[in-house]
């Protein structure tokens, strides 16, 4: 993956629980629950389709221990492969937690598109 991907709006009502969908397999190492990965991503609002973030505007992957991350990113990583790229919706219990949590985007669905580039 060499390019940032377009994060397709998804139709419907936001999930209530985690959604993970591999858009491409990966035939790498495996990501492990509690390890280092470094990931090209982008982020987007669930119902307005905005993005919010992105590692690939920043012109660099960005390295993290999962256990630093939020919830969604602890439970749908592991398994995925490097060179994968995998789709996660997030409801926001998962996320940033309930509206009226502090964070600019407590109360929303988030959607991610990940790219695995490494794990360590």
């Amino acid at each position: 993956m060499t390019s940032k991907p377009e994060v397709d709006f998804i139709e419907g009502p936001p999930p209530t629980e985690l959604q993970v969908t591999d858009l491409v397999e990966g035939d790498g190492p495996e990501a492990v629950p509690g390890g280092v990965v470094d990931v090209h991503y982008v982020g987007v609002d669930f119902e307005t389709g905005e993005q919010f973030d992105a590692s690939w505007d920043r012109g660099q992957s960005a390295r993290f221990p999962l256990p630093q991350l939020i919830t969604a990113w602890q439970q749908g990583i592991p398994g995925m492969k490097v060179g994968g790229r995998r789709q996660i919706v997030a409801p926001p219990e998962l996320a940033y937690g309930p509206a009226g949590g502090g964070h600019r985007l407590s109360g929303r669905t988030l959607v991610f598109v990940i790219d695995l580039l490494g794990v360590g």
